[in-house]
């Protein structure tokens, strides 16, 4: 559609309540995209924008949501040159409350307690093997050869920048591994290339490429599925560091508590979920491939650039009645993935540094500014010599803090992990250079990695700051001034009401 033929935007933006078949939320975890839309609508976190642009403006106001803290879930309908009903929601999980519904938890839930909690989650949920069915929502409408159409859904540019239009980046792409039963999900972006045609890229190391690589080794092509719609709940097990070897679809299943229903792809046998929103169903082919990229990634540049990639051919999408796309595109940090994030892999690393077996292990935080990989801070009760270089030694390596990191942090257990002013302070005030600083050289990086030489991307290094007071003296270290973190936060929890300016 020619620019000069789109209203603006407001002129035709209008807030309305979301209405859809489910008359009340539910109770506990949602199921699906529409449970869910209904119960974010009932806590007041949903807004309907009716007739906004695919070409600028809906990536615009999804920057702003992103960059903007607490802003709501919003659903885009009624977007010009696409039927209504073909809609697109962003920033699902863009503030707490979402994320702890998504979770089946109190959306007054508190940062530690939510960040304990997942960890619970991580140690013991039993997955359930998906259940398979023959129908449901996502067979709603099966099209599949000449038929096929993937332009009649409206695929936003997320930047204008991009080399296409993206229809997966809250996506969840179906995979298997050749040799063993071993399904796996995993978020990797999508590009537009035609009718039938799509980009699939997936950074090297992740699970999805090294299925892909077998398949490749052995001069076939991998069968895969990308869920570009799916339950804000399926994108987080997509989108975040489950246990190894886990099947995300059957971990979601024991979050919830009962089996993920999916039928059977008609091509490639994989498990779809039954009340996905839309499912696309085909084959990467090593032989074909198409320029991809630019994209605008997570660390907030075009480091990858654009390449030639494998194709993704679709002989099957699937789709409901009314189909809503999920989407997540990166922005500079910290953007609506890295909002939840920080909470889900600081867990997650806390989680592995203990099971490490390093001893008092207080708190860990990735940080957002650092797109919840670059930079990480640990805090730990000191209890021999060397336990602060182990802690950052293992943050650095383990399964969460190996893929493109760069800056560990180890502070003592008075140092509140969340806050950078303290965080800074601390490395100011206890470190010294010469004896604090240790490198890791040819770590795991990747093509994102914009502060690596084009050409020379794969590797990178990173330093370990021990911020800790030096073990050998730390009984004559100054001692500082104010609360622990634990009094701050019991004085926010009774006092923080002053900071409301709307409470005076």
């Amino acid at each position: 559609m020619p620019s000069q033929n789109i209203p603006k935007y407001d002129e035709i933006a209008k807030q309305v309540k979301f209405e859809d078949q489910i008359v009340a939320a539910p109770v506990g975890t949602p199921l699906d995209m529409r449970e869910w839309l209904a119960s974010v609508n009932k806590i007041g976190q949903l807004r309907v924008l009716q007739g906004v642009d695919w070409q600028d403006n809906i990536g615009r106001i999804t920057e702003m949501l992103h960059h903007t803290d607490e802003s709501p879930a919003v659903l885009f309908d009624k977007i010009p040159g696409f039927p209504a009903g073909y809609r697109i929601l962003v920033n699902a999980l863009g503030a707490r409350p979402r994320l702890a519904l998504s979770l089946g938890l109190p959306t007054d839930i508190g940062v530690w307690e939510l960040i304990d909690e997942w960890e619970r989650k991580l140690n013991t949920v039993t997955p359930l093997p998906v259940e398979t069915v023959s129908e449901g929502p996502i067979t709603e409408h099966v099209v599949e050869g000449d038929d096929i159409d993937l332009l009649k859904f409206p695929t936003p540019q997320w930047h204008k920048q991009d080399g296409g239009r993206y229809i997966g980046t809250g996506d969840g792409v179906i995979t298997k591994d050749p040799d063993s039963p071993w399904v796996n999900m995993g978020t990797y972006r999508v590009m537009l290339h035609d009718r039938n045609h799509t980009g699939l890229y997936i950074s090297p190391g992740k699970h999805g490429m090294i299925h892909r690589d077998k398949y490749f080794e052995r001069g076939e092509s991998m069968p895969a599925v990308i869920l570009v719609g799916m339950s804000p709940l399926q994108f987080l097990a997509s989108s975040l560091e489950i246990p190894n070897g886990v099947n995300e679809l059957e971990w979601v299943g024991g979050v919830i508590g009962s089996p993920v229903k999916c039928i059977k792809g008609r091509y490639t046998g994989l498990p779809i979920p039954a009340n996905a929103e839309i499912a696309l169903e085909g084959f990467l082919h090593k032989d074909e491939t198409r320029l991809e990229g630019p994209f605008g990634e997570w660390t907030g540049y075009y480091a990858s650039a654009s390449r030639q990639e494998p194709v993704f051919e679709v002989k099957a999408v699937y789709h409901r009645n009314d189909p809503i796309i999920l989407g997540c595109p990166p922005e500079k940090p910290p953007y609506e993935a890295h909002r939840y994030q920080q909470y889900l892999r600081s867990a997650n690393l806390r989680r592995e540094i203990r099971a490490a077996g390093v001893p008092d292990v207080v708190a860990a935080w990735t940080h957002s500014v650092g797109g919840c990989r670059l930079f990480n801070v640990v805090s730990i009760k000191q209890r021999y010599p060397g336990h602060a270089r182990q802690a950052g030694h293992v943050a650095a390596m383990c399964r969460q803090g190996a893929y493109l990191g760069r800056i560990v942090v180890v502070v003592d257990e008075d140092i509140d992990v969340t806050d950078l002013t303290e965080v800074v302070w601390a490395i100011t005030t206890r470190s010294d250079p010469e004896r604090d600083f240790d490198f890791i050289k040819r770590a795991w990086s990747g093509p994102l990695d914009p502060a690596i030489e084009p050409g020379k991307k794969g590797f990178n290094s990173r330093v370990i700051i021990d911020a800790t007071r030096p073990y050998e003296w730390r009984d004559k270290f100054p001692p500082a001034i104010g609360p622990s973190p634990e009094e701050k936060h019991l004085t926010r929890e009774k006092w923080g009401w002053i900071l409301n300016s709307s409470a005076m």
